[in-house]
C-alpha cells in the first residue's frame, strides 16, 4: 500500500475539495428549474379601515367594509384595486418591494363616515419599510387617529435598516481589510464570496430543504475553504512566481466577472427566497418593525464580530494576525510563520464572507450579484475605517451601513448608495489613512 507525501496529500485533498464546491455550484443551475415561482415571494399591501369611536375616552374600533382602495406606482401608474371586505381589510398583490401610493375613495365610505384627516386619504408607503413580504396601511373614519407612517417612524425604521445592514458589511470587510493587510492585495472578487455564501445557503436550504440552523454552519465552512481554494490555486501561485500585486489585482477583476458570470448561467437572474423564516410577522419595537429573524441575526452579527475582534485583540494567533498585517518582514524575523497566517486569513476571509452571505439572503433574498452590490460599500467601509486595520473595516463597514440607509431620506431609495461613494472619495482626498489608520511618511 502506498503511502502519500504530506504535500502531494494536501494537494489531492485541495483538488477533491475544489471537485465538491464546482459540483456543488454546478447543481444550482440543475435545481433552480425545480424552483416554483412561488418561492421568488410575493408581495402584498393590505389596507385596512376602521371606524373609530372614542368611549370614556378609550378607543373603540369596527371594520368598515365596502371601501374602494387603489393601489399605485409614484409615477401613477396603476398596480391594483379592491373593495374592503367584513372584516375591513383589502389585499392587493404588488410585483416587488418599492415605493407605492395607496388610496381610499371617500366617496366609497358608508353614510356618515368620513376620514379623521381628510389630507390621509392617500398614504405613501416607501420601500425601506417592507420588513415583511407585507406592508399593512391603516385608515381611520371616526373620532380620532392616524393614516401611515409618521416621520419619526420613518427615521427609526431606516436606522435600524441601517444598522443591520452595518452588522452585514462589517463581517464582509473584515476578511477583505485582513486579506489587504497580510498580503497588500486588493481583492475585487471578495464580492463573489459573499455571493458564494448566499448561492450555497439557497442550495441547501431550498434545493435539498435542509433548515439554515444545520445548514448555515457547513455553508460558512464551504465559504472558508472557497477562500482557501483562492489563495492555494490563484495567489499563492502567482507570488511565489514573483508577479506583483498590480497583476494580482487585475486577476482579481477578471475573476469577479467570471464567477459573476458562472453564478448568473447557474442560478438565473431572478431573484429568490430562502424557505426558512420566509413567513414572519412584523415585531413591534416602539415604531420600528423588525421580524424576529432579522432582530436574530442582527444579534448573531454583533456576537460575531465582537467575538472577531476578542480573536484579533486577545489570542496568540490574532496578534499574529495583527503583526503580519502591520509588518510582514518584522513579523517573519520574529518567528511567526507568515504562510500559515495567511492561509487563515483567507479561510476567516471566506468564512466571513459566506456569512455575510447567509445574512443578506435572509434579510434581502439571494440572487447571483447579491455580493459585487455590497463590493463597493465594503471598501467604502475599509477606506473609512482605516486599510488593513481589521478594527476599522468593523466600524468603518458598520458607519457605512447606517449612512446609506439613513441617505434614502434625503436622496431617492434607487441612489441610497451613491453618498456612501461620495464619502470614499472625501476620505481619501483629506484622510486617506482612514479613521484608524496611521499617517505614513512619503519619500
Amino acid at each position: 500500500m502506498l503511502k502519500q507525501s504530506g504535500p502531494e496529500f494536501r494537494h489531492i485533498w485541495l483538488k477533491v475539495l475544489l471537485g465538491v464546491i464546482c459540483s456543488t455550484v454546478a447543481g444550482l443551475g440543475f435545481a433552480s428549474s425545480s424552483v416554483s415561482a412561488a418561492e421568488d415571494g410575493e408581495f402584498f399591501i393590505i389596507a385596512s379601515v376602521q371606524n373609530q369611536v372614542l368611549v370614556n375616552d378609550v378607543p373603540e374600533r369596527s371594520p368598515v367594509a365596502g371601501a374602494s382602495i387603489k393601489v399605485t406606482t409614484t409615477d401613477g401608474v396603476l398596480i391594483g384595486e379592491g373593495i374592503t371586505g367584513a372584516d375591513g381589510l383589502c389585499k392587493i398583490a404588488v410585483p416587488t418591494r418599492d415605493n407605492y401610493l395607496i388610496d381610499i375613495d371617500t366617496t366609497s365610505l358608508p353614510n356618515g363616515l368620513t376620514l379623521i384627516d381628510a389630507d390621509k386619504a392617500q398614504v405613501k408607503v416607501d420601500q425601506v419599510l417592507f420588513t415583511t413580504n407585507t406592508k399593512r396601511v391603516t385608515f381611520f373614519t371616526g373620532d380620532s387617529g392616524v393614516a401611515g407612517s409618521s416621520e419619526l417612524e420613518r427615521i427609526l425604521q431606516r436606522l435600524s435598516d441601517g444598522i443591520r445592514l452595518g452588522i452585514i458589511i462589517a463581517m464582509c470587510s473584515v476578511g477583505l481589510s485582513l486579506v489587504f493587510g497580510t498580503t497588500g492585495l486588493t481583492n475585487f472578487a471578495h464580492g463573489e464570496m459573499v455571493t458564494f455564501g448566499g448561492l450555497m445557503a439557497f442550495y441547501f436550504n431550498v434545493v435539498l430543504e435542509i433548515p439554515i440552523l444545520i445548514s448555515g454552519p457547513a455553508v460558512i465552512v464551504l465559504g472558508g475553504c472557497f477562500g482557501l481554494l483562492f489563495n492555494w490555486g490563484i495567489f499563492a501561485r502567482l507570488t511565489k512566481r514573483g508577479i506583483g500585486l498590480i497583476s494580482q489585482l487585475v486577476v482579481t477583476v477578471g475573476l469577479s466577472i467570471m464567477l459573476r458570470n458562472i453564478f448568473l448561467f447557474q442560478f438565473g437572474g431572478r431573484t429568490k427566497q430562502l424557505s426558512s423564516y420566509s413567513k414572519q410577522t412584523n415585531l413591534e419595537i416602539g415604531p420600528i418593525g423588525i421580524t424576529p429573524r432579522d432582530l436574530t441575526t442582527a444579534i448573531l452579527g454583533v456576537i460575531i464580530l465582537v467575538s472577531v475582534a476578542l480573536f484579533l485583540q486577545r489570542s496568540r494567533l490574532g496578534k499574529a494576525i495583527r503583526a503580519v498585517s502591520d509588518n510582514v518582514q518584522l513579523a517573519s524575523a520574529t518567528g511567526i510563520d507568515t504562510r500559515k497566517v495567511i492561509k487563515l486569513v483567507w479561510f476567516a476571509g471566506g468564512a466571513l464572507a459566506a456569512t455575510g452571505g447567509i445574512f443578506r439572503g435572509l434579510d434581502e433574498q439571494v440572487s447571483f450579484s447579491m455580493g459585487s452590490d455590497l463590493l463597493f460599500l465594503m471598501f467604502a467601509g475599509i477606506t473609512l475605517g482605516g486599510l488593513g486595520s481589521a478594527f476599522g473595516a468593523l466600524i468603518g463597514g458598520f458607519l457605512i451601513g447606517i449612512f446609506v440607509e439613513m441617505s434614502s431620506l434625503f436622496v431617492p431609495s434607487e441612489l441610497k448608495v451613491a453618498p456612501a461613494l461620495f464619502i470614499l472619495i472625501v476620505v481619501l482626498i483629506f484622510r486617506p489613512q482612514g479613521i484608524l489608520g496611521k499617517s505614513q511618511r512619503v519619500g
